[in-house]
């Protein structure tokens, strides 16, 4: 390689917490050769190259923890892979990828070789934001120059075609505010949230309660129409048409004005407003049957176009519309108007993060240009608007200003048609009054509405959509958690998880079992061989039928990997020790090269551990030992010893411990103790000689306490465990 260059060895993506954070990061090994003598304030001009090119790095606190905390680190020096970090992270933000913003780089044994770990929402755009930083701040270090434009188009376009839509990516980050766990099941927004038999599903905005038929019904124009009439809601008046002389003839019967639009059209195609003569509603027609099954023709609405949101019923957003026009200068087109006056504004694009639409001259606009006398390309003169759309552009928010009877009359539209999320569409002149007052009415209710003009609104308050659904389908601080437990440790973890899988069973769960002894799920076994893996683990927290789950962690899995899951009630760590195997495996080449080191592997299964939850500890092993400081939770340790120091300092402050005492299995909690039963009653312990074997026997038996399962449960599960 160059030796003034940063050459990207190996990338990892660390799929769920791993050593370095709780949430998926990318892992790059990066050699920097020569450039580890060239640290930023020895290259002239590479600060103010950085600066010039990403001025939003000033937002990076990093280790002085102000604002423009980096840049002070840039100024005084420090190394490339430092600056990587941070640059990859910016590059990220500009580009649209939502996350956490976190970031290391940590030098290794090898003398100018580097780990740079980022937080990646999406390993493609990650690793494509990484090589890009590399390039540019090998340019910032040479002076050459950097196209940084063409290299965030490029990124823009990747984030919106491979991570969330907007609209998803607010209620994953609403269920991560709430410490819901969110696992992506499709390249497209299905998502779940939480685990197993827990569990609950969207699809941008549509849940898993979302009904069929609801749905359907809503696509169906004129069969929403007569159920919201049913129930009372005010709607418009008209019918169905079969050709262009019917349109005509609904028109004379409703009334002039009227709408022409398809019966189960969306995205406002087809739709044609304020239609007055028999060409202007034929006209209409010809354009509307092709968007759809049929054609509706109704009574013209006097008022603003508004969408409002409906959750569980209840309005969660409102937003209005705006007309759009261009005023003439006597010099330009109609057309030549719209690009300089409309589009141009920069909330119009195509791009899912811009909340306006970019205005086109439609079927629709050339009716009200018609009217108007002109067409696409007849110059307006100076001074005179021209109306190009009358709806659209909803997008400007006005929650705060809705009736609470047209928001109790939103959420009965929505009950009606049987959506648990629903995008009222209704017109109104003043939404702040009754729609029974001004004429208006409800003219269509949609399933899986779109959230941006809630969140990203082109003006007015942004809206917590994304809570709102998330509130709707986990109420009352639900967070679709099971029964987890999950097991860790250098060996002896599979016979714990056999032990913890069967009293778990007893207890009545449907419980699944990821282990080196397979995939199971209750008493069907799903595969056989080492399932102590990411994937596996994956499979049985997707599975709808598993109640509550025993999941193994290997070493080597956590460092490739990072865990399957990001939340557990109970973490048992069984021991930690540096093996010969370990040498000649990976584990030796990510720079662990003793069993205190290990700790940061193994810390990762406690890291996890709820604040109600419980880390089941090996209070004989001192590097176990030092994992329970960063447990969120309570901590039982585990010995066969009853005199151990751990065990009986951790008594004394109140704790709880397992041991065995005059051969009896005992849980303790503080000065208070309760005999289990006989340890040589366990068979797999040899009449209790097999010392190691009881500690795994202790383990299991502390989970099971910590699960809260009876104590003759627990004992019985113990004593039977060799028929299982």
């Amino acid at each position: 390689m160059n030796k003034r260059d940063m050459n990207i060895q190996r990338i990892t993506f660390l799929r769920g917490p791993n050593i370095w954070t709780y949430y998926s990061a990318l892992e790059a090994l990066i050699d920097i050769g020569e450039l580890e003598d060239c640290p930023s304030d020895t290259v002239p001009g590479m600060y103010e190259r950085l600066t010039t090119w990403l001025p939003s790095l000033i937002e990076h606190r990093c280790s002085p923890g102000v604002r423009g905390g980096f840049l002070q680190r840039l100024k005084t020096g420090t190394w490339p892979c430092h600056v990587l970090e941070h640059v990859t992270l910016a590059l990220q933000d500009l580009a649209g990828v939502p996350g956490h913003g976190f970031g290391r780089a940590r030098e290794t044994e090898k003398r100018g070789v580097y780990k740079v770990v980022v937080s990646s929402w999406q390993p493609e755009v990650t690793r494509a934001a990484l090589y890009a930083g590399r390039d540019l701040v090998m340019a910032s270090i040479e002076d050459t120059p950097y196209d940084l434009d063409e290299v965030l188009e490029n990124l823009r376009d990747l984030t919106q075609s491979l991570c969330f839509g907007p609209s998803t990516a607010s209620i994953v980050m609403a269920a991560e505010d709430r410490e819901i766990s969110a696992i992506r099941l499709s390249e497209g927004n299905l998502v779940q949230f939480g685990y197993g038999a827990k569990q609950r599903r969207i699809w941008t905005a549509e849940t898993d309660q979302t009904s069929a038929i609801a749905e359907t019904i809503s696509r169906d124009k004129d069969l929403t129409k007569s159920l919201l009439d049913a129930v009372g809601v005010p709607i418009p008046k008209g019918r169905a048409v079969s050709n262009a002389e019917d349109a005509w003839e609904a028109a004379q019967d409703l009334g002039l004005p009227v709408v022409v639009k398809p019966v189960d059209g969306n995205h406002g195609r087809g739709v044609f407003i304020n239609l007055e003569t028999r060409e202007e509603v034929q006209a209409a027609y010809a354009v509307a049957v092709d968007e759809g099954s049929g054609v509706l023709v109704e009574r013209f609405i006097l008022g603003n176009e508004h969408r409002l949101l409906v959750v569980g019923g209840k309005l969660a957003a409102a937003a209005k519309g705006q007309t759009a026009s261009v005023t003439g200068d006597g010099k330009h087109t109609v057309s030549e108007l719209i690009e300089i006056q409309i589009n141009s504004d920069p909330r119009r694009g195509r791009g899912e993060e811009q909340p306006l639409n970019p205005v086109r001259i439609d079927s629709a606009a050339r009716l009200e240009l018609k009217r108007q006398g002109f067409e696409s390309d007849s110059i307006v003169p100076a001074g005179v608007e021209a109306l190009i759309q009358r709806n659209g552009n909803v997008a400007f928010d006005c929650t705060d200003e809705v009736h609470p009877d047209v928001a109790y009359i939103a959420g009965l539209a929505a009950r009606a048609v049987g959506l648990d999320v629903a995008g009222i569409d209704l017109v109104a002149q003043d939404i702040s009054r009754p729609l029974h007052e001004q004429g208006g009415a409800i003219v269509e209710v949609n399933a899986g509405p779109g959230l941006l003009m809630h969140i990203k609104p082109a003006e007015g308050q942004s809206r917590p959509v994304g809570k709102a659904i998330i509130d709707h389908i986990f109420p009352d601080n639900e967070k679709g958690l099971i029964p987890l437990v999950g097991i860790s440790g250098t060996y002896g973890n599979e016979i714990v998880a056999r032990l913890v899988f069967h009293l778990m069973s007893l207890q009545g769960w449907r419980t699944g079992i990821a282990s080196q002894d397979g995939l199971s799920v209750g008493k069907r076994h799903l595969k056989s061989g080492n399932c102590a893996t990411w994937s596996d683990a994956r499979r049985l927290l997707l599975n709808t039928e598993v109640e509550a789950a025993v999941i193994e962690n290997d070493g080597l899995e956590i460092l490739l990997n990072g865990l399957a899951y990001d939340r557990c009630e109970v973490g048992i760590v069984t021991n930690i020790v540096f093996t010969d195997a370990m040498k000649r495996e990976d584990v030796a080449h990510h720079d662990f090269e003793n069993a205190e080191q290990l700790i940061k592997i193994y810390r990762t299964q406690v890291d996890v551990v709820l604040p109600t939850g419980t880390g089941v500890l090996n209070a004989d092993d001192e590097n176990v030992v030092a994992i329970a400081e960063f447990c969120d939770g309570g901590v039982i340790f585990f010995s066969p010893n009853p005199e151990q120091p751990v065990i009986v300092s951790h008594l004394a402050q109140g704790h709880r411990a397992v041991f065995v005492e005059h051969g009896k299995i005992v849980f303790a909690e503080g000065a208070g103790r309760m005999v289990l039963c006989d340890v040589a009653a366990v068979c797999i312990t040899d009449q209790g000689r097999n010392v190691e074997q009881v500690r795994y026997v202790l383990a299991a038996a502390a989970a099971a306490w910590a699960l809260k399962l009876p104590e003759s449960l627990i004992q019985a599960g113990l004593e039977g465990f060799a028929q299982a």
